[in-house]
């Protein structure tokens, strides 16, 4: 059903554009895009997705050609890539530039944050998406889209059965971002490895467990085979936003029209991403179940314990950065009105 309503779309909106946009537009754009991913459905389905869906939306008047992470520059630092031009447009999480400005955690998500879908509406209704393209053009010298939905990651693949606070003591595990911060503030050894090293080190004992995402990107890692016990909630990571980030000198190039059609492309990723990974999360959780994995739910007080934790890293963030504050209170003030108003009336998913 998405894929028909998709074609409708595409076929629609590029109609009825077509000949406005091409007058305005340039002769051809042909952008590279750095990724922060090795391969896996970030690359093939997210990345790739979101190119084909920008060719299509332009008529060919953008190509883009997507490398793996680390072909064109550090997985990690895909803003700089691009904002020095050696990419006209990445495509990665933001808050992988945290060490440079904290503020990148609160439109990436993180603990105490948003769902997939509170996300979605946060950032197209609720002005987030704005405020991104500000604050990385202010901040970074690059745009801005949302472009992807990642899933409510599952907390820890873990060698170690860990329900408790008490369990949490000294663990030592991978992870990234402010969680990395917030899990030591509460007793863990935290370690940030690039994704092609994550498995080796659980595999060897470096370390104990590993957070990485949801089942379905999981499930292909081999995670469950080497780890019993997988624990969740992802009280850490409830959803997070792809980020394509576009060097400004490629941005305005292109004309308006266009610039709205890549916004555009943006948006049917992120339902199709969203859609997706839910769907087969789904499969996911059945095959690691029977594989003989260890399903262990955290207990209440340590999901209280950690978005306590999440909160007071936050106001300590926000009392030092203008932008943080900014960025926070924006979001607070949404998160504010959903629970004031939303568990009147919604339904729990799976109800």
């Amino acid at each position: 059903m998405f894929k028909r309503i998709t074609k409708l779309l595409l076929s629609g909106i590029a109609g009825a554009i077509l000949i406005a946009s091409a007058v305005t537009s340039h002769a051809g754009e042909n952008w590279s895009m750095a990724t922060s991913w090795g391969g896996g459905p970030f690359l093939k389905k997210d990345a790739e997705g979101f190119a084909r869906y920008v060719e299509q939306l332009t008529a060919g008047r953008i190509k883009i050609q997507v490398f793996p992470g680390g072909t064109l520059g550090k997985p990690l630092k895909v803003s700089d890539t691009v904002k020095s031009n050696v990419a006209q447009i990445g495509h990665t999480w933001m808050a992988y530039d945290w060490g440079i400005d904290k503020t990148t955690v609160i439109f990436a998500n993180m603990a105490g944050g948003l769902n997939p879908e509170e996300l979605i509406i946060w950032f197209y209704e609720g002005g987030g998406a704005e405020l991104a393209s500000e604050y990385r053009r202010e901040q970074f010298g690059v745009e801005s889209i949302p472009c992807g939905i990642f899933p409510t990651e599952i907390f820890l693949h873990s060698t170690k059965r860990i329900q408790t606070l008490d369990d949490f003591q000294g663990l030592k595990m991978r992870t990234a971002g402010a969680w990395a911060e917030i899990a030591g503030n509460l007793g863990a050894s935290t370690v940030i490895l690039p994704g092609s090293e994550v498995y080796p080190a659980l595999e060897r004992g470096v370390i104990d467990a590993t957070e990485w995402s949801s089942p379905s990107v999981n499930l292909p890692s081999g995670f469950h085979k080497i780890a019993k016990y997988i624990i969740m909630p992802g009280v850490h990571q409830p959803g997070a936003v792809q980020e394509c980030p576009i060097n400004l000198d490629a941005w305005n190039r292109i004309s308006k029209e266009d610039q709205e059609l890549v916004k555009l492309a943006g948006r049917l990723m992120v339902m199709e991403s969203w859609t997706r990974y839910a769907y087969h999360d789904i499969d996911a959780l059945a095959q690691m179940r029977a594989h003989g994995n260890e399903f262990v739910k955290l207990d209440p007080e340590f999901i209280k314990a950690a978005h306590e934790a999440a909160d007071k890293w936050s106001d300590e963030q926000a009392a030092a950065n203008p932008w943080f504050k900014r960025a926070l209170d924006s979001r607070r003030k949404f998160q504010k009105a959903l629970r004031e108003n939303w568990n009147f009336f919604r339904f729990p998913i799976g109800m």
